[in-house]
């Protein structure tokens, strides 16, 4: 990702593009965003948002790697209760689709092969999944893969679905049901 802005002003700026941007890639993908919709959003212009973060694609990486950012920090992540973080995962999905359907158009559009972000933003889930391991109060296996079934497992009902989306303004008695049942999986999945 490009050096952002360290000004006050300068990062206000940046922010609102990013914020434009997620919603405009979220709704239209890669070749259907325009930039002109991404512009007039963030109040701003091409040449900023050209400056800041080089071209489209750019600016598609980086409103991926900021929504991942700020989901990874929003969720509390504890090895000993997966379960717990997988419904939080639920949760997020349900509050903030956007991020799950930028996901599902990195799929469509530039069809991604292995890992798709960087692994350091995982690095003490994987660690802590690790040693959870090794004390053997969780399942043995490549870390890696336990989360990303965890994920898998929490996203079943996710914009990114092939079966079925969940909304927010579904009956809240659907969510607990669709909660517990995820708890109850994703605890059997990961015992040892």
């Amino acid at each position: 990702m490009p050096e952002l802005p360290t000004t006050p002003r300068g990062a206000a700026t940046s922010r609102r593009i990013l914020d434009a941007a997620a919603e405009e890639f979220a709704q239209h993908g890669i070749a259907g965003a325009r930039i002109e919709r991404i512009i007039a959003a963030a109040r701003t212009n091409k040449a900023q948002v050209y400056g800041y973060f080089g071209n489209k694609e750019g600016l598609f990486d980086a409103v991926v790697a900021d929504c991942v950012e700020r989901s990874t920090d929003d969720l509390p992540f504890d090895a000993d209760d997966l379960p717990g973080w997988a419904v939080r995962v639920y949760d997020q999905n349900l509050r903030r689709p956007g991020l799950v359907r930028l996901i599902a158009w990195i799929r469509l559009e530039q069809r991604p092969t292995g890992p798709w972000f960087d692994s350091s933003r995982h690095e003490p889930k994987l660690t802590a999944i690790a040693q959870a391991q090794e004390a053997g109060r969780l399942r043995p296996g490549d870390p890696f893969d336990l989360l990303t079934l965890v994920i898998a497992m929490a996203s079943a009902w996710s914009p990114a679905s092939s079966v079925y989306t969940a909304t927010a303004d579904e009956p809240p008695a659907e969510h607990d049901r669709r909660r517990a049942l995820l708890r109850d999986c994703v605890a059997r999945a990961v015992a040892p």
